[in-house]
């Protein structure tokens, strides 16, 4: 059986509490996002095998920094696997020191109705200063390719400005460690690690959040073949999205 990557990096949990988050009393409020990509990427990977996805999530916060939430979106991963879903639960603390400093630490559960064994786990810790961006996620219980729960760590670097004409820049680089041989190309060699990268441009329009990403892999066509089963979900592409909250 072939593995997938089934990681959701859930940006909505990396920014600071938002204004545009309804009241729901003194200390208690509540966001609500809602978005439309033209590919579902996570950490580099395709996970709709290239299509369009539909993503909401909400999210409960207190004052005191505490959240917890989920968020969803639909998935493909081909060949005969019944999931077409990603439910992804978490809960955290977000410590703001000031408006360029904050710290993000929380737990997330990723389950796909349907095929159970892709079900995992991850803590984080995120570290935004300044705009610069340092985060890591840890997982002792992703499946692999054999079948066997093993340790992924997924590292990020990011930093994120604002540009003329209120044009948002993020960039991103990222190293994803399986831990054991994962990763096969063509000549028979493997590896456990592949690095990914990101450039986002955004702005906001009538109400609406429009982005548009460049993102690639270093994996080959064979690599990503012999791992997730298709040569074509690790390539470099380009992913609109349109999103909104309230």
């Amino acid at each position: 059986m072939n593995a997938r990557a089934m990681y959701t990096f859930a940006s909505l949990l990396l920014a600071p509490m938002t204004s545009q988050a309804l009241t729901v009393s003194d200390d208690f409020s509540l966001e609500v996002d809602l978005a439309a990509v033209s590919d579902y990427r996570s950490r580099g990977i395709s996970q709709t095998l290239g299509d369009p996805a539909l993503q909401a999530g909400a999210t409960l916060m207190h004052s005191s920094g505490l959240y917890l939430g989920a968020w969803t979106s639909n998935v493909d991963f081909g060949f005969d696997f019944k999931t077409r879903q990603e439910v992804d639960y978490y809960a955290g603390w977000y410590w703001q020191a000031s408006d360029a400093i904050g710290l993000d630490l929380g737990y997330i559960k990723y389950s796909y109705p349907k095929e159970g064994q892709f079900n995992l786990s991850e803590v984080y810790a995120v570290l935004d200063v300044y705009g610069v961006q340092l985060g890591a996620f840890y997982s002792n219980d992703t499946p692999n390719v054999f079948g066997h729960d093993q340790d992924t760590l997924y590292t990020h670097l990011g930093y994120a400005l604002t540009l003329p004409g209120d044009v948002g820049l993020a960039l991103r680089a990222g190293r994803n460690d399986v831990k054991d041989p994962a990763f096969w190309s063509a000549s028979g060699d493997d590896r456990h690690a592949y690095y990914e990268w990101e450039v986002k441009f955004t702005r906001e329009f009538v109400g609406v959040t429009w982005e548009l990403s460049y993102i690639d892999t270093d994996l080959s066509k064979s690599e990503c073949l012999n791992w997730y089963g298709f040569d074509d979900l690790c390539t470099a592409t380009v992913v609109a999205s349109a999103s909104t909250k309230f």
